[in-house]
């Protein structure tokens, strides 16, 4: 919700940026061009290059500061939108849980047991650990994990005199 609220502020003072470029563009570049005489019956139009009326000096005025602050919060707002390393792990490790609680549904007794328990461990555990969570025998656990890894849902590592088990 906080991103799109913070899309729609961006837009709009992209916007209001965009438009006070043009109307500066305009009123810069092609100042009143024409004063007009009256005289009696008589009626003169003068070109006179460069002269500003009232209304146009107003709308620079305007202008001018709304281009800069809005320039100001595009540039200052950028690098808020860039989301932190952490939140990407976080992310990436809930798209997995997700991919791998559909996965733990195809799977049966032990297999189960010894994939849902990785899988409380955020996808890496020591081999020994499972065995103590799920007073499982050590043979049974060496079974399962060969199965998954078979699968390709689980690979060992050797750490010193035991293993680590990963999801893959």
């Amino acid at each position: 919700m906080e991103t799109k609220n913070n899309h729609g502020k961006i837009a709009f003072v992209s916007a209001l940026f965009v438009t006070s470029v043009f109307v500066l563009g305009i009123k810069l570049l092609n100042p009143t061009p024409i004063q007009i005489f009256v005289e009696g019956n008589n009626i003169a139009v003068k070109q006179i290059p460069g002269f500003f009326t009232y209304t146009d000096v107003v709308i620079l005025v305007i202008a001018s500061p709304l281009l800069g602050i809005s320039g100001a919060y595009l540039l200052l707002s950028v690098p808020a939108e860039k989301p932190a390393a952490g939140d990407a792990g976080r992310v990436i490790l809930a798209e997995r849980k997700k991919r791998w609680g559909e996965i733990s549904k195809r799977l049966k007794n032990d297999e189960l047991k010894i994939y849902e328990t990785i899988l409380e461990s955020d996808g890496i555990i020591e081999q020994s650990e499972i065995m103590e969570k799920n007073g499982l025998p050590k043979a049974n656990v060496s079974r399962g994990l060969d199965l998954l890894e078979s699968k390709g849902l689980a690979e060992r590592r050797r750490r010193g005199h035991g293993n680590v088990v990963l999801l893959k």
